[in-house]
């Protein structure tokens, strides 16, 4: 009965609103209520009735967006309505089948207002919250954004929080994904700042999870966990920091420490009694295999691609040994030509596939092949001979990487077999160098000799892809392919040298950065490496080596290492195309954000460095 009087209720409604809206004066409301209103409600005595509650809440543009309530009757008063009958007679008779909340019609006029009329409803601060809510979250779930964003802009704009209602969460997130779907990066921050700074416990909590989730999407480790640590003192009982933690851990490569701590939560959470069974069981299967569990929910999460990633999983687990390629050593170099079958076989997977890879690009395609998943996922499922051509495999991990690289619990499923593939076709290249090594010399896997790109931009996609889930299988397939390609035209001394030093193998580290700096071919010193010298000094003891390595880190970029030693410093406005040029506050950003946590983690390091900055 309740669905049916709700339902009831909103149509009655909105037919008022149009009534109200044609001249705002209340005896044409009442001329609707009385011709139109039985049409709505089935019954002329309830349509009557109602339509004083609703003009009394009702919004008008002509007094500055104020109600003009009228004064409730008492029982042996003339009726409301204007009847002429006592109230008690008429109106004050009339049972409603159920609540009319108080602030239905602001809710139904913000949802009808647009441009200059909706600006000026919003600005006048008279909107009640619950009506900005429920306004904002219809126009969100309709695919509003921009009236969605700008009605929940005005609910977050109060200075008293307290105003807040208590569904205000999903309110929140939404307006903080909102800005980031649409580009509004400062005013996402601005955001979160005023909800840590003056907002209530529980959304300061939710604020604090999402500052946690933004960083690990950026690889802020040291961030994350920061917010992490913030979030834990603001709500310690609340089940998402045990999702969180998990992720964090496995971001930082702490995977039985992630199952420990993912066991921790189900025992104190579910002592508590207060989950709910789903939830409970989640936690569980988080204790038993966090990544697994991760992976799992993250596939059903992407709804219409469930089932075929899914079904990739089991294509990619159950491949067979990787064909041969015809890779031979020609004028001193290595090189892969692509056959007629493996150009067939790409032919074929393009036909599905929308997006070509850019030659000039490392990773990279002229266009998203997300947007078309539900047609190759499937058809590459049902064809995996496609698989034998290099070509589809590069596209396949390169789509993976964009999608995926940053979720270390995706790694094994679908970054590892993809790269067991690679590693045939590249121990096929060494067999093949060695062959003709009298002759030859050290023949090299050159990025621009015949059809090597493709192969040297798949190792880099899966190196990326894997270095947060499987960072040993990611540093041995980066090693493989500098000896194989050793001028380095991927870039990936600086990505092996970072994997080293949280390995903690800082003599390897400090051996690979040395070589790497001193090689003449080397157009200019890149920071990564010059930083990754220093605390590989550093933790070597050899304190003394380190302080000159850092004055050559300095030099090169004045930025580093006061970046490195503030706790919150703020980002630098983001370029045009994401690059960061070498000596720049960003290039000094880029290295805090990927190996800050590694300083930190290296007792002393921070403070040694902070005496340096003196």
């Amino acid at each position: 009965m309740l669905a049916v009087w709700v339902e009831q209720l909103l149509g009655f409604a909105s037919g008022a609103l149009k009534a109200i809206r044609e001249d705002e004066r209340y005896p044409t409301l009442m001329a609707w209520a009385r011709e139109e209103g039985p049409k709505l409600t089935g019954d002329p005595a309830m349509a009557q009735a109602l339509a004083p509650e609703l003009w009394s809440q009702t919004p008008l543009a002509r007094l500055d967006f104020e109600c003009e309530a009228l004064a409730r009757p008492g029982r042996n008063e003339p009726c409301w309505c204007d009847s002429g009958r006592k109230t008690k007679r008429c109106c004050g008779a009339v049972s409603l089948p159920g609540e009319v909340p108080d602030h239905l019609m602001w809710m139904l006029s913000l949802r009808e207002w647009k441009g200059d009329t909706l600006k000026a409803a919003l600005a006048s601060g008279k909107a009640p919250a619950q009506a900005l809510l429920e306004a904002g979250l219809i126009a969100a779930e309709s695919g509003q954004r921009g009236r969605a964003q700008q009605i929940l802009e005005s609910l977050f704009e109060t200075a008293d929080w307290s105003r807040l209602p208590e569904q205000a969460e999903p309110a929140f997130e939404i307006l903080v994904d909102l800005y980031q779907e649409r580009g509004f990066h400062r005013k996402r921050e601005a955001l979160l700042d005023a909800v840590l700074d003056r907002g209530p416990l529980f959304l300061r909590g939710v604020a604090l999870e999402r500052l946690c989730l933004m960083h690990l999407d950026n690889d802020d480790l040291d961030s994350a966990r920061a917010a992490f640590v913030r979030a834990q003192q603001a709500l310690p009982d609340s089940p998402t920091l045990a999702y969180i933690e998990a992720m964090l851990l496995l971001h930082e490569g702490h995977e039985e420490e992630a199952r420990e701590r993912s066991s921790f939560w189900f025992r104190r959470l579910s002592r508590q009694g207060e989950l709910d069974p789903d939830q409970l069981q989640f936690l569980s299967d988080l204790a038993d295999n966090p990544g697994a569990t991760l992976a799992e929910q993250l596939l059903n999460a992407e709804e219409d691609l469930a089932e075929p990633l899914v079904a990739l999983q089991a294509l990619l687990e159950s491949l067979d040994g990787a064909p041969r390629l015809d890779l031979r050593v020609e004028e001193g170099q290595l090189a892969y030509h692509r056959s007629a079958r493996e150009d067939t076989l790409y032919a074929a997977f393009r036909a599905v596939f929308p997006a070509e890879v850019e030659n000039e690009a490392p990773l990279g395609f002229d266009d998203d092949p997300w947007q078309a998943a539900g047609e190759w996922l499937p058809a590459l499922c049902a064809h995996p001979e496609w698989l034998d051509s290099p070509a589809v495999v590069q596209s396949l991990a390169l789509a993976m990487t964009s999608r995926f690289g940053s979720l270390p619990w995706m790694a094994p499923s679908l970054f590892e077999p993809l790269s067991a593939r690679l590693e045939d076709w590249l121990e096929q290249a060494r067999e093949a160098r060695e062959a003709s090594q009298q002759s030859a010399g050290e023949a090299a896997l050159g990025w621009d000799a015949a059809d090597n790109a493709v192969l040297l931009r798949t190792g880099l996609a899966l190196v990326v892809g894997m270095e947060r889930g499987a960072r040993q299988r990611s540093r041995r397939l980066a090693e493989r392919l500098l000896e194989l390609d050793d001028r380095d035209s991927l870039g990936l001394r600086e990505l092996v040298l970072d994997q080293l030093l949280r390995e903690g193998r800082d003599t390897e580290a400090l051996a690979l950065s040395e070589s790497a700096l001193a090689k003449p071919s080397e157009d200019e010193a890149v920071l990564g490496l010059l930083m990754g010298r220093v605390l590989a000094l550093y933790r070597l003891d050899r304190v003394d080596e380190a302080i000159e390595a850092l004055d050559v880190a300095q030099r090169h970029n004045g930025h580093a290492l006061a970046l490195l030693c503030a706790e919150n410093p703020r980002p630098p406005s983001p370029s045009g195309d994401g690059t960061a040029a070498p000596g720049s506050r960003a290039e000094a950003w880029q290295y805090r954000t990927l190996m800050r946590d590694q300083w930190r983690a290296t007792p002393g390091a921070l403070e040694w460095l902070a005496g340096r900055l003196d």
